[in-house]
């Protein structure tokens, strides 16, 4: 999902890219050993008029697993039959922070319903203990996150889910000299912990996926996928996955410790589902 503060993070980070990406080549045929999955907020608009048809629309593009971003007006029974219906597997949902803090024990109770094996935090802010009017998080408001998600995590390791943080682009500014990526994945506790990375959102950032997977593969079992092109003003454009400037051959070689990974497409050029089915393709397709 967007970020809403990772603008300011692109403006900076849009040269680093460039030098980091334009070149990258692609890999081709023998394919992932990981089940083809979306990340269902890709078809959000779809799904609020038709769940039923649009999820076995994605599960013809050619997915067989998936994450929630909310259950669009359903309650989670219904969604895991519509989900049932079409074929596809619920392996894991996005909560904000703020919605895990507050509302626990009904998304341990919704995802037992649905299937989650994984709640994932999808972002970090808004409900931290600085004024929600302050624009960016100190590096002291990321400590304190990170001692949030682990008390979390106890609860929901309790229940038998496991939590993930889910990053955008602040989750990779340096603050008074220190990573804060680095810093989430130093003060979580890794029994109770995991990480989904957005790879494209650690490009747009500035930083290479892959220096991350090698050094704590174990810590990634889930993975978002999605391919952008960098425009002249430093602005990213989501594309389809091999059309843009990230190389996803060298990511997924990296990520031994990845279960599923998610096909994330924010914003389209062609039909919808085509550009979802050339996503799937891709995947398929690729050598690791």
């Amino acid at each position: 999902m967007r970020s809403t503060s990772r603008r300011s993070f692109l403006k900076t980070a849009g040269a680093a890219v460039a030098a980091t990406c334009v070149g990258a080549q692609r890999l081709s045929a023998k394919g992932t050993k990981l089940p083809v999955g979306i990340e269902l907020y890709s078809v959000r608009e779809q799904m609020a008029k038709d769940l039923e048809g649009t999820l076995a629309k994605v599960r013809a593009a050619g997915y067989e697993v998936a994450e929630s971003a909310g259950f669009v007006n359903h309650t989670a029974a219904e969604y895991r039959k519509a989900l049932d219906n079409a074929g596809l597997k619920l392996i894991s949902g996005h909560y904000t922070l703020a919605l895990l803090r507050t509302q626990l024990d009904k998304i341990i109770e919704d995802a037992h319903t649905s299937g989650m094996q994984y709640v994932v935090c999808s972002s970090s802010g808004g409900q931290h203990r600085v004024p929600s009017s302050k624009p960016d998080l100190s590096l002291d408001d990321w400590r304190w996150v990170a001692g949030e998600l682990n008390k979390i995590g106890e609860k929901t390791k309790a229940a038998g889910i496991t939590l993930g943080i889910h990053n955008h682009t602040p989750e990779f500014a340096t603050l008074d000299g220190v990573l804060v990526y680095d810093e989430l994945l130093k003060l979580t506790d890794p029994k109770l912990v995991t990480f989904q990375m957005d790879c494209g959102w650690v490009f747009a950032s500035g930083h290479d996926p892959v220096q991350f997977l090698k050094k704590t593969p174990n810590r990634f079992p889930l993975l978002h996928v999605k391919d952008m092109v960098m425009q002249p003003d430093g602005k990213e454009k989501i594309t389809v996955l091999g059309k843009g400037s990230i190389n996803y051959g060298p990511i997924l070689k990296a990520a031994t410790g990845a279960k599923y990974y998610y096909v994330e497409q924010e914003e389209y050029d062609l039909e919808v589902f085509e550009e979802l089915r050339l996503d799937a393709e891709y995947m398929r397709n690729l050598s690791v």
